[in-house]
């Protein structure tokens, strides 16, 4: 009896032992082989570069344009009435700084406009101490003074200083606010416009 005992109590035993390490290999092991890290340019989604109607472009005057700016597309159209006259790239104001949106007008025209607010603190040389650094919330290191950043082919709608000009275009709202495009976006936009143009932000073109 005591053998047989032993037996049944040898046999439970395996059978909790063998289910304690397929459970364990279930749990903790083998793990799966890990993805290789993909670059952050891939997340980025490319945009389409600037897209011109030359037909349209020629009918196009000071007085007859106006702009839409889409932020779900991240894209900029220079109108005549319905019509698409240029259709570009664009980067819009981040979470927390989106770009205001509604009906507004340009304001100003500016071709060699610098940033009041956002820019770099430099020394007397010109070479940058510090980048990326806001003149109202940061302070200056000593020797150093703040240059603002270039916002070339500026057009400015709204008195805050929120205005659209050349920037960096990453594929996705990445400003403090501002409407970037490409160079030769800003450029052919400040072109075809004048102070008073209307422009409308907001929703899906």
């Amino acid at each position: 009896m005591p053998a047989k005992l032993s037996i049944l109590l040898c046999a439970f035993l395996l059978t909790v032992l063998t289910c304690s390490i397929t459970g364990q290999i279930r749990l903790f092991g083998p793990r799966p082989t890990p993805q290789p890290v993909r670059k952050a340019s891939e997340f980025i989604r490319k945009q389409e570069p600037l897209k011109v109607n030359q037909s349209l472009l020629k009918q196009a005057t000071l007085d007859n344009t106006h702009i839409v700016v889409s932020i779900p597309k991240q894209r900029g159209y220079l109108m005549i009435g319905d019509q698409i006259v240029a259709d570009g790239p664009i980067s819009s104001g981040r979470r927390g700084h989106e770009s205001p949106t509604g009906h507004m007008r340009v304001l100003e025209k500016d071709p060699n406009h610098y940033s009041n607010l956002y820019g770099n603190f430099v020394d007397a040389s010109g070479r940058v101490v510090r980048a990326g650094v806001s003149a109202h919330i940061d302070s200056a290191p000593s020797g150093t003074h703040f240059a603002g950043a270039p916002m070339k082919w500026f057009l400015r709608l709204t008195e805050e200083g929120v205005g659209m000009h050349i920037g960096i275009l990453p594929g996705y709202p990445a400003s403090h606010g501002c409407i970037r495009e490409s160079a030769d976006g800003a450029k052919l936009f400040y072109d075809n416009v004048k102070v008073g143009t209307p422009v409308d932000v907001g929703g899906d073109y």
